[in-house]
């Protein structure tokens, strides 16, 4: 009998632990309805203090992820192991996933914040009609630099880039797109480029540039450039705005051949299990006073035309990071190449970097 009533007991322990294993993964996966969702973003893409308002002002939890690579961020949601509620892909990225049916189309009668939006920054060619994303921010890629520690350098092309001046003081962001993107457009090639001899031309030139390249890196180089540790990088333009805010010797450029006009989105993927909860995220974000709190947080220029007015002038009027339309002309907005392209840029980066070893 004692054996039995051991046995039992052990039996309840083992269904007790699996019941509570079960409940906290569900947590973690966001299935804990209505109360919470599950937010998936780059990194320091947000004002911390404005999911605490949501929180508060909606009664919904937010649990909070964040990704750094586009790739990464589609994998983790295709293989569906989080119900990721929210998503901040970027234009090419809205694309693919709409290809792989990893969203849902958006219903506007519940964003009714979308007339804030900019109708520039609508309708493009990644997301007809906005069927699956909203825009959350926009910005370049250019040449931050720092002139005071240069021998009279500027940067009006990328071809000064090359200058052999720069020996051993430029610094890249670590993406391909970009990089190549840097000796497309010297080319006078397309950013969205599929030919094979444009692409192995524009490697073969970026080879060149090899002597001048301290380092290959991510958001490190905000900090760097802030300390005077590098006087020149390849960057985005929030990203430069970031250290303009800290170090006023520091400027950033968009070379006169043009450069990337890059977007990211709000979508909600497929494996929403709060849809509710997303719109009413969306919502919120897109509220005019939200939205201008966010940008001055970020940095990153946003799409959001009604939130200007709450926004610092000296922001708003600075061209380097709210370029008008005819600047914007000369800028190209990134398309989804296809996997197998991707991975010829990605494997001709890898090329390039290894050679600067």
């Amino acid at each position: 009998m004692k054996g039995i009533i051991s046995g039992a007991a052990a039996i309840l322990i083992v269904s007790f632990i699996l019941l509570f294993a079960n409940y906290q993964l569900e947590n973690r996966q966001g299935h804990v309805g209505k109360d919470t969702i599950t937010v998936y973003n780059w990194g320091e893409y947000i004002d911390p203090d404005l999911l605490k308002q949501f929180e508060e002002q909606e009664g919904i939890k937010v649990i909070y992820e964040t990704f750094d690579s586009n790739e990464g961020m589609m994998g983790k949601i295709e293989q569906g192991g989080t119900s990721y509620d929210i998503s901040i892909p970027s234009e090419y990225a809205v694309q693919m996933m709409e290809e792989r049916n990893l969203l849902l189309p958006l219903d506007f009668s519940k964003i009714p914040n979308f007339r804030n939006i900019d109708p520039y920054f609508t309708d493009l060619p990644f997301d007809p009609n906005n069927k699956y994303s909203i825009p959350y921010f926009w910005g370049t890629v250019g040449i931050a630099y720092n002139p005071t520690l240069l021998d009279g350098q500027t940067f009006e092309s990328w071809e000064s880039l090359w200058d052999a001046s720069l020996r051993q003081k430029l610094i890249l962001v670590d993406s391909a797109r970009e990089v190549l993107g840097v000796s497309l457009n010297s080319l006078g090639y397309s950013l969205n480029s599929t030919s094979l001899q444009e692409l192995k031309e524009a490697t073969d030139k970026l080879e060149t540039m090899g002597p001048n390249v301290k380092a290959v890196i991510g958001d490190e180089v905000t900090q760097l450039m802030i300390n005077n540790e590098a006087s020149v990088a390849l960057t985005w333009s929030g990203q430069a705005a970031d250290m303009i805010s800290e170090n006023e010797e520091i400027d950033y450029i968009v070379p006169k051949e043009g450069s990337n006009l890059w977007f990211d989105n709000i979508v909600i993927p497929k494996t929403a299990a709060n849809i509710e909860g997303a719109y009413k995220f969306i919502n919120f974000m897109l509220d005019p006073e939200i939205a201008a709190q966010n940008a001055e947080y970020v940095g990153y220029s946003t799409p959001n035309v009604a939130a200007l007015s709450f926004m610092d002038e000296e922001i708003i009027k600075d061209e380097r990071f709210y370029p008008d339309e005819e600047a914007r002309e000369h800028l190209e907005v990134y398309e989804n190449l296809g996997l197998e392209t991707l991975g010829v840029y990605n494997e001709l980066f890898l090329k390039f970097k290894m050679g600067l070893r």
